[in-house]
């Protein structure tokens, strides 16, 4: 299956740093944003600086975008921007195997497996905008209608709230 913004880079074209820029397109936005779960994507791009030492490809760069998610609360739109920097290493599969234990650097931590003789920089940059985004988006006025629906804020549920209004009752 094709990723839905999908921008593949040969090794074999890869020697020194090269920059790029990728932007996906109206279609790829709209196939982004039903997959993450969003309202839109207005405009998603990338420019990175590519760079390969032998198998190992890294991409170190910045993400711009525009996204509407939806609010947790009323499900009104929430526009976001997302201004991210990145870096990535991508690493062919199975160059570590899965049944070692291994401790893992800062610079582990943003390993893409790749297969074949390219690597994706369009779905890596769709992956950590979709780690960019807010988890619980709200509009304004969200807290009023949580508090309606009758759920607690995170003053009226902690340990002293609950003990005030035990002593209340009293």
């Amino acid at each position: 299956m094709t990723p839905e913004f999908s921008r593949t880079f040969r090794l074999d074209e890869l020697g020194g740093a090269r920059t790029v820029s990728i932007e996906a397109d109206e279609g790829e936005r709209a196939a982004l944003a039903a997959r993450f779960g969003l309202i839109g994507i207005d405009r998603l791009k990338a420019t990175a600086e590519l760079a390969r030492d032998n198998e190992v490809v890294t991409a170190a760069g910045r993400l711009e975008g525009e996204v509407i998610q939806a609010c947790v609360a009323s499900g009104e739109p929430v526009p976001a921007r997302i201004a991210e920097d990145f870096a990535l290493r991508f690493v062919p599969t199975g160059t570590v195997s899965d049944a070692d234990e291994i401790e893992l650097a800062e610079s582990d931590l943003d390993q893409i497996d790749y297969e074949g003789s390219s690597v994706d920089l369009g779905e890596a940059v769709a992956q950590t905008m979709a780690l960019a985004l807010e988890p619980f988006p709200r509009a304004p006025g969200a807290e009023e209608k949580l508090r309606a629906a009758g759920v607690l804020g995170e003053e009226d549920a902690s340990p002293f709230a609950v003990l005030k209004a035990l002593k209340d009752k009293l």
